[in-house]
């Protein structure tokens, strides 16, 4: 067994190999760029290499000082998690020319799966059943286009070298396939470095299911069951499970078989994912074809090692290290059902934009609150850590495992509501609706899921669920604002005249709190009456509603707990004050049962705000880098019309008209790097 590992990556893939490392006595070597410098996975190391700037061409994209930092620190493997060079056949090669483990498949059989298109021609004669489509080397767009309409619309663009969803489009109509194409390629090509794409028939009700497999040195190959991961957003993975829910025992083992065969073809080593798309047939699945191979460790792996109780970052060791297989296929435990969340740093209601910012709070379930080894959360980064736009935007991965699906559903949805994040904008509380949608827990599964329960996903709530939202976070914001305004000391022995809370020598002591909701259709405003007795009850009066609140009680920092109107409450709040005077409100962010609500506090002693939205500005959404622009000035556009692109965060993202109008000024071109909020262009 190694003695020293490099691990080429960062962030939660890096952490988590580094755990396991640790566990059998295996010595780490991290690396990392500039932006990095203090990351989670570099503490989480024994050794740490810098290996460039932060944007990843110039450091984990760097197989040549990623190689040296190996040798230079004596590392005699190399583990490259997921993405950056983890499919690279060159990077592979090379650590094996300088005499260095590939903690992988060998490059060969990295070559032969990573051609979408080669590979779907290697399945072909296997005999494996393909998606009808164009997988060729000829790419001129009206050839791809006559394809196209020879296989039927809709169809499927698909980057032949990629992965993750990046340079993939669906196209409906023939008029809107150039566009599609041209956008597919510019992704493709600065995601994997071609821009080399297929072409396939779009099954309309399309299932995603994926077998793990393994093979050693010694020529076993066997698979660990299948996962789904059909809940997409973006053509990317959102909730992953296994096993896959409406499996038949006999369809598992046929696409079990399917997979082992695979790998075998190409002479495949350690860990890899064959995925299939599968024809959804109610909540049952349908006839199976292959799609790709994924010649490296899943971000979703941690469900497989759930069901299986197994560790496959341990079983890559054992196998790159010429240990043969620990189990054979007929030993391989499967055990109740697993599901992970990936947790993400975006706006689902913008379209699910990636998002910056810094993690103000990141408040993670507590162990003890469940089962031992039910609840699993996977992360990079703390409380304190930023997410930058120079990587992806997944902050961590939700895993948990219950005897039943049923039981798994229910601790998911107890584990999103103990998952508290403030600092940027985030996916939980979208996960949590998801999780409770109905088409979700009937396993009622496909890629379209989430397009078709968008009413239920992102529509306003019933009136009365929000009314019961509101009176929690007024509840939860007051109360904090009320014992920030009291003294530190016990009543008896603190200076009255010094208090903040109202505190009146005569009577009952009353303050008013004006509170900000922000809300889609614009924000409201909303007055509070806060009223205490000499007996140090309060009663809290908004529009028609008010409570009675005793026993007020703050055992944490951010923790309250009270009994409302006769009833157990309790909240966590956190609070962030203003940043300079002519910002006249403080952030409260409430965390219930019910969800997280963010309330501000109009401050009347601050100064109001003077910054106004300039008319006709199209901004720079987050940070990024200006890859097309599609008018010039004095070009009339109309409201909706796509007018830049920009890259971020591993994605495209085509920047529209607010109105009709005239293009006034460009204010940036092609290449250029932007910052968030920076004005890009104008119209008149």
């Amino acid at each position: 067994m190694f003695t020293k590992i490099l691990i080429a990556n960062r962030g939660e893939i890096a952490c988590r190999v580094a755990t396991t490392a640790r566990r059998m006595g295996i010595r780490t070597v991290a690396v990392f760029s500039d932006a990095d410098a203090h990351a989670q996975h570099v503490q989480a190391c024994d050794e740490a290499v810098h290996i460039g700037g932060a944007s990843p061409r110039d450091s984990y994209l760097r197989a040549d000082r990623i190689l040296a930092a190996a040798l230079a620190t004596g590392a005699q493997a190399v583990h490259p998690g997921y993405g950056f060079l983890s499919e690279n056949d060159d990077f592979a090669q090379a650590c094996v020319d300088a005499g260095i483990a590939f903690i992988g498949p060998p490059p060969s059989a990295i070559a032969a799966m990573g051609s979408k298109s080669a590979a779907k021609a290697l399945m072909e004669r296997a005999g494996v059943p393909l998606v009808p489509g164009y997988h060729g080397e000829r790419q001129e767009t009206d050839f791809l286009l006559a394809q196209a309409e020879a296989i039927g619309f809709p169809v499927l663009i698909k980057a032949s070298a990629g992965g993750g969803g990046k340079g993939m489009r669906i196209v409906q109509r023939s008029e809107d396939f150039t566009a599609a194409l041209a956008s597919c390629q510019r992704e493709a090509e600065a995601s994997f470095g071609s821009a080399q794409v297929l072409v396939e028939r779009y099954l309309q009700r399309p299932r995603h299911i994926e077998v793990q497999v393994f093979a050693d040195t010694l020529g076993q190959t066997l698979h660990l069951f299948e996962r789904d991961c059909s809940v997409q957003r973006r053509h990317q993975k959102v909730l992953e499970e296994a096993p896959a829910p409406g499996m038949t025992p006999a369809l598992r083992a046929q696409m079990g078989a399917a997979a082992v065969a695979a790998a075998r073809s190409v002479g495949y080593v350690g860990a890899g994912t064959v995925e299939f798309i599968c024809e959804a047939q109610g909540d049952t699945v349908g006839r199976f074809y292959f799609m790709e191979m994924n010649t490296r460790l899943q971000v979703e792996h941690p469900v497989t090692e759930a069901i299986t109780g197994l560790d496959l970052v341990e079983w890559q060791l054992r196998v790159a290290a010429g240990e043969p297989l620990p189990l054979t296929q007929d030993q391989i435990p499967l055990r109740g059902h697993a599901i992970e969340a990936r947790i993400c740093a975006e706006n689902p209601a913008q379209g699910f934009l990636p998002s910056t910012g810094t993690l103000r709070t990141l408040r993670t379930p507590q162990a003890s609150r469940f089962t031992p080894g039910a609840v699993r959360l996977d992360s990079g980064v703390a409380q304190g850590d930023a997410i930058s736009p120079h990587y992806d935007a997944m902050i961590a991965k939700l895993i948990v495992h219950g005897d039943t699906r049923e039981a798994a559903l229910a601790r998911l949805d107890e584990a999103l509501s103990a998952l508290h994040i403030t600092g940027l904008q985030h996916n939980v509380a979208f996960l949590r609706r998801l999780v409770r949608a109905d088409a979700f827990a009937r396993a009622q599964l496909d890629t379209a899921l989430i397009e078709r329960e968008h009413q239920a996903l992102f529509g306003a709530p019933q009136a009365h669920a929000q009314q019961q939202h509101l009176r929690d976070a007024l509840l939860g914001a007051t109360l904090r604002w009320w014992l920030d305004a009291a003294p530190s000391a016990p009543a008896a022995s603190a200076d009255p005249w010094s208090r903040r809370d109202g505190w009146a020598l005569h009577g009952h002591s009353q303050r008013v709190l004006q509170w900000r909701w922000p809300q889609p259709g614009g924000d409201q405003t909303v007055t509070v009456q806060v009223q205490q007795t000499r007996e140090g009850s309060l009663r809290l009066l908004w529009g028609d509603a008010s409570v009675s609140v005793q026993g007020l009680q703050r055992p944490e920092r951010h923790r309250l707990l009270a009994q409302v109107d006769g009833q157990p409450w309790s909240a966590h709040v956190d609070r962030s004050e203003a940043s300079d005077a002519s910002n006249a409100s403080n952030a409260f962010d409430i965390f219930t049962s019910a969800g997280h609500t963010t309330l501000h506090w109009l401050d009347p002693l601050a100064a109001p705000s003077t910054q106004q939205a300039g008319s006709g500005q199209v901004t720079a959404p987050m940070p990024g880098k200006v890859i097309a622009v599609l008018v010039a000035a004095g070009d009339a556009v109309t409201a909706g019309q796509v007018l830049l692109i920009t890259e971020a965060m591993k994605m495209e993202h085509s920047l529209t008209a607010p109105r009709d109008g005239t293009v006034a000024e460009l204010l940036c071109g092609v290449g250029d790097q932007v910052a968030e909020g920076v004005e890009l262009l104008r119209l008149e």
